[in-house]
């Protein structure tokens, strides 16, 4: 997508796809990111860009949480401006569609022709099975939820089903993995349509910490390598991981399921594919990764409020509880001399302060 399409102001029309039991969070998190979209544009003075419509088979439907949402529209059968048809996800360990809407939907998302620009597909969670069941996904790279990654290649063997990804980008299809990713992917989307600096504008609307890419990991290391069923490996990652910063050795870790050093590593290898310490040293890793504490930078803030100037480390715009406070030049050659060098430059600070009268009596 060149500048000039990404930045016209033609109008989009997004069309979420609701069947019995959608997953809340799914449709409504996205559905806001681009309300707020809408919202800024027109406060800068530009068109809203994104037209929202909640469709389904039924006139009515009730939500994962038990809200009945009334007022649906009819699934569209003319597509006379761009759009995207968003396809969203059902609690359960399996998604199924041996019921009227979910085979109306199919029988709908099978008339689709789907094209880059023109009518493009967004998938989140398992909604991506949803997409696989109407034969959308052959020959394409997608992504979903991790409970539903077997299964997605059970549906579709022709998908290049791609794992540990928040979202998969592979124009007219876009797919992402479990519940909070639609919000990554549909970031990314205003990003592509409406410029990168309106997107963070939504992001800090709506207090998004850390937007993430399409290369970025799904799951923690806390969570990763768990997609198995060995309950003795399980048992051994549940300690390590309540307690990652132990004195874990193989053997150690071995004592825990009750089986030899040499087993275990087999069992990692086998049905985690990691070895013991290198799935040790990523839970270390992760749990090293600084954290700010809001009570001690507030205590910070307070003793160098009359230090001199800070900047914050958040975004323009954003609020963040973290600051950094700025050195002030250096007065002199000789305190220059010493940057980068933090004995020499603590030596030149602490040193004696010699008086003038000291100075004229040497």
């Amino acid at each position: 997508m060149n500048t000039a399409q990404r930045l016209d102001d033609t109008p989009i029309r997004v069309v979420f796809a609701l069947l019995p039991q959608s997953l809340v969070l799914d449709w409504a998190g996205p559905a806001e990111a681009l309300r707020i979209a809408n919202q800024l544009l027109i406060a800068s003075g530009r068109p809203p860009r994104f037209e929202l419509v909640f469709a389904s088979p039924e006139p009515t439907s009730v939500s994962s949480v038990g809200v009945t949402l009334s007022g649906l529209q009819a699934l569209p059968s003319a597509w006379e401006s761009p759009s995207w048809v968003v396809l969203v996800g059902m609690p359960g360990r399996t998604i199924s569609v041996d019921n009227p809407p979910a085979q109306a939907l199919l029988h709908w998302l099978r008339g689709l022709r789907l094209e880059p620009g023109r009518l493009e597909l967004v998938t989140i969670c398992a909604g991506t099975l949803l997409a696989a069941h109407a034969g959308l996904l052959a020959a394409r790279r997608a992504t979903t939820h991790h409970h539903h990654l077997d299964e997605l290649r059970e549906i579709e063997a022709r998908c290049d089903v791609v794992s540990n990804r928040v979202f998969v980008l592979d124009p007219p299809l876009y797919s992402s993995a479990g519940v909070t990713t639609g919000l990554d992917l549909l970031l990314h989307r205003i990003a592509e349509t409406c410029g990168e600096s309106l997107a963070a504008r939504v992001a800090q609307t709506m207090v998004v910490a850390m937007r993430r890419g399409p290369q970025d990991p799904e799951l923690s290391p806390f969570l990763a390598y768990r997609n198995h069923l060995h309950p003795a490996l399980h048992k051994v990652q549940d300690a390590v991981s309540e307690k990652p910063q132990a004195d874990w050795t193989v053997p150690r870790m071995a004592d825990v399921a009750h089986t030899s050093p040499r087993h275990l590593t087999r069992l990692f290898v086998e049905h985690a594919g990691v070895a013991p310490l290198a799935y040790l040293r990523r839970l270390r890793s992760q749990r090293r990764r600084p954290r700010c504490d809001p009570a001690r930078t507030s205590r910070a803030r307070r003793k160098s409020r009359d230090s001199g100037p800070t900047r914050n480390c958040a975004a323009p715009g954003g609020s963040s509880a973290c600051r950094v406070r700025l050195r002030p030049p250096a007065r002199d050659s000789r305190r220059s001399a010493g940057c980068g060098h933090p004995a020499r430059e603590s030596r030149i600070r602490a040193g004696p302060r010699v008086g003038k009268s000291a100075a004229r009596s040497h």
